[in-house]
């Protein structure tokens, strides 16, 4: 009986993100059809991008209880490419 009902709870919560997820897609989406931009913008899309990846990684890739290592690589890895990303969009305004 515990098995089921935390087989249900772990679908919950995939659905959920699952929706987080595409709500998050949705809100980049809009911000681009209706001509957003700046660096608040790219921020605000960045920082959905991070969420996104986290989600991925903790929940949909199941590395929630891997090792340290395994996670220093998987977020050092979304961090890098975020904060390059940044960095990139920073100096190509001046």
């Amino acid at each position: 009986m515990r098995t089921m009902k935390k087989l249900i709870q772990n679908n919950t919560n995939i659905h959920t993100i699952w929706l987080l997820m595409v709500a998050l897609t949705i809100l980049g989406y809009a911000m681009g059809k209706f001509g957003f931009s700046g660096l608040i913008s790219v921020l605000i899309l960045l920082l959905t991008a991070v969420i996104k990846g986290t989600l991925i990684i903790r929940d949909f890739m199941e590395l929630r209880d891997v090792s340290l290592l395994w996670q220093i690589i998987m977020y050092g890895w979304l961090w890098g490419i975020t904060l390059a990303l940044i960095l990139i969009y920073i100096f190509s305004l001046s």
